[in-house]
């Protein structure tokens, strides 16, 4: 199969995004990290597996992973288990699994790509019956089991991307604009009810710093602790005005080096793009991230079947509205949540995993609907 592919179809430019996306990642966590060499470390590490990752599963045909989609989703729902039994916990969280010879990994994040996989296979197989009730209840029963298994962790951010991305995949697989309507229709409203109940207490599966999230984000005044780190990030990134004041600066005025934000190498990193590399870095990183999510696009539009175009849409809905939540968090549009930016933030887990599907979609961009094969 390696000898029939044509090259010239090989999506170098995606290639080149996500690596000079990651050399950035790498200056920005090392300055973040008062240049500590563990993180930086094993980020460079994370960096250089990954990209043998991509090059490999870019030349594995991607229907044969779609063909194994069952045993995915049984690992994916596996490894969330063992989180919930065996994981270890930082922060009032258990989402960590410490393997032998490995080290600490989060499956959770294994799991955006894993069901971006299996909802392919799913979406594709029942493509001429996905309007039917049948279908959408299997379908949603089977994504809601891995969203609680999520939720119970507690990590409502990464449910709330993976039901993005379930959506947005359902959306492209041929869903009735009749199911979008009458879903908007009991949403809209359930969403009023909600943040009015959450102001009385009464919602009974939110743990508390929940709650406080949504509601500093409602009521900005009444919570204004609740605000203090979005308050602070804001601040960095208007500090940094047109240039930025410099990687590794160490003055005294950083709001990153005066310690007034938290978790600065992951879900606040943007706020320290801002302040060393101001509006220009800014910039330059959203517009290389929208050129990932268009390359993304762009395979999608011409893969050979509906797999692999639900494979290239998901992972640009993922990269695409996860992008924009951790930027939004950082900026005051989004209530507070950790979420960490992709091919920026330090984490390995998330790195591998963004790895998969880019290694994924890049063989179905290697096989275009136009080939002959």
């Amino acid at each position: 199969m390696l000898l029939n592919y044509n090259f010239r179809n090989y999506n170098y430019r995606l290639f080149l995004y996500v690596l000079v996306l990651n050399i950035i990642g790498v200056l920005v966590i090392r300055s973040a990290t008062n240049q500590d060499v563990s993180y930086v470390g094993k980020q460079i590490m994370g960096v250089g597996v990954g990209v043998v990752i991509v090059i490999a599963l870019s030349l594995i045909d991607y229907r044969r992973i779609v063909g194994m989609a069952p045993v995915i989703y049984g690992l994916c729902v596996a490894g969330l288990l063992a989180v919930l039994l065996v994981g270890a916990s930082h922060g009032g969280a258990t989402r960590w699994l410490v393997l032998p010879g490995i080290g600490q990994v989060q499956p959770s994040e294994f799991v955006k790509i894993g069901l971006i996989v299996f909802f392919s296979w799913f979406f594709s197989r029942n493509q001429e019956k996905i309007n039917q009730f049948k279908i959408l209840a299997v379908g949603a029963g089977l994504y809601l089991a891995t969203f609680f298994l999520i939720y119970e962790q507690p990590d409502l951010s990464t449910g709330i991307v993976t039901m993005v991305t379930f959506t947005a995949m359902l959306f492209v697989a041929g869903l009735s604009y009749r199911w979008i309507l009458g879903a908007l229709a009991v949403l809209v409203p359930c969403g009023a009810l909600f943040i009015y109940l959450l102001k009385f207490d009464m919602v009974p599966f939110l743990h508390d710093y929940q709650v406080r999230r949504i509601l500093a984000f409602v009521d900005k005044s009444a919570y204004a602790e609740a605000n203090l780190q979005q308050e602070n990030s804001i601040m960095a990134i208007g500090s940094g005005m047109l240039k930025g004041k410099g990687l590794n600066n160490n003055t005294l005025a950083s709001v990153k080096n005066g310690n007034f934000l938290s978790e600065e190498q992951t879900d606040f990193i943007f706020a320290v793009i801002g302040e060393e590399l101001g509006f220009i870095g800014c910039s330059l990183v959203i517009l290389l991230i929208a050129l990932v999510v268009y390359e993304c696009l762009l395979m999608a539009a011409r893969a050979r079947d509906l797999s692999g175009k639900l494979l290239c849409a998901g992972l640009a809905t993922m990269l695409a509205f996860q992008s924009f939540a951790n930027i939004a968090v950082a900026t005051g549009i989004f209530p507070n949540t950790g979420l960490p930016l992709p091919f920026i933030s330090y984490g390995v887990s998330s790195l591998m995993s963004i790895y998969f599907g880019i290694g994924l979609v890049m063989n179905v961009g290697l096989q275009p609907k136009s080939s002959s094969y």
